[in-house]
């Protein structure tokens, strides 16, 4: 059985599911090896608009498999840093995908789950989501998603989190900020397919354009926000399909990156 299904359709939704539901979709290392492989692959396919990732069965991910955390726990220090080296690379990978991407999530989202829904752009939970950052239990510490988790839910409430290592409901993850929107399980497609039109609504380059600008404007200083921001908009406003949004708009018709699908 493939750990993670994969599909391209034709208006650009990537889709990337994990496939372990009779474990609950941890993940070990093939399937971050996978992940890794996929999300590489589609960051470069220029027909691809949006990424969405999501669980198969009744979970979203139970964070790290058991047995292969049992496996690397006998590892040499150095075999447990190259591991960890993948994790990463997933968490930062997903995070500056230059595309928008969405986290459908249902069922439980434990430990590296969470970092993988703080990664992405935007995340729909239904009600009987549950999320915990589970790793003190074990003895261990959220590390390597802590920057993407932090970033999501800030200092405070990570505090509080990291060291409880308490389970946590849909509502409140939406109070912190992890995920945006809660719906009930029979009305979580809907929702999740209203957000998709609603992003594919907008210009392709528009959108990478304001991650980019999201990403530098939270590192940068003042000066250079207002350098990099006057010459992204003047860019933006004079490029291809910046004329053919504000044509359209005026014409009020739809855009040309507006397929029917």
């Amino acid at each position: 059985m493939n750990t993670l299904l994969t599909s391209l359709d034709n208006r650009g939704i990537a889709t990337l599911s994990l496939n372990r539901p009779d474990v609950h979709n941890a993940f070990d290392d093939g399937l971050i090896a996978e992940l890794n492989a996929a999300i590489a692959t589609y960051s470069k396919h220029p027909d691809v608009r949006l990424l969405v990732i999501r669980g198969e069965g009744k979970s979203f991910s139970a964070g790290a498999d058991l047995g292969w955390m049992k496996r690397m726990a006998s590892y040499s220090r150095e075999d447990n840093l190259a591991d960890a080296r993948e994790l990463e690379r997933l968490m930062r990978s997903l995070h500056e995908f230059p595309k928008p991407t969405l986290a459908i999530v249902q069922g439980a989202a434990f430990g590296g789950a969470v970092g993988l829904v703080s990664c992405c752009d935007i995340a729909i939970a239904s009600d009987n989501a549950s999320f915990s950052l589970s790793e003190a239990k074990l003895g261990l510490a959220p590390a390597v998603i802590s920057p993407y988790v932090i970033a999501a839910i800030g200092a405070r409430q990570a505090s509080r989190y990291f060291l409880t290592a308490e389970r946590f409901s849909a509502e409140t993850a939406k109070t912190l900020g992890l995920v945006q929107e809660v719906t009930s399980p029979d009305t979580l497609e809907q929702c999740a397919g209203n957000m998709i039109n609603t992003l594919l609504a907008n210009g392709p380059i528009a959108l990478m354009a304001c991650k980019a600008l999201i990403r530098q404007v939270a590192a940068a200083t003042s000066p250079e926000i207002a350098a990099y921001t006057t010459e992204l908009i003047a860019s933006l406003r004079t490029s291809q399909e910046g004329q053919e949004g504000l044509t359209a708009f005026f014409d009020k018709r739809a855009p040309a990156w507006q397929k029917k699908s």
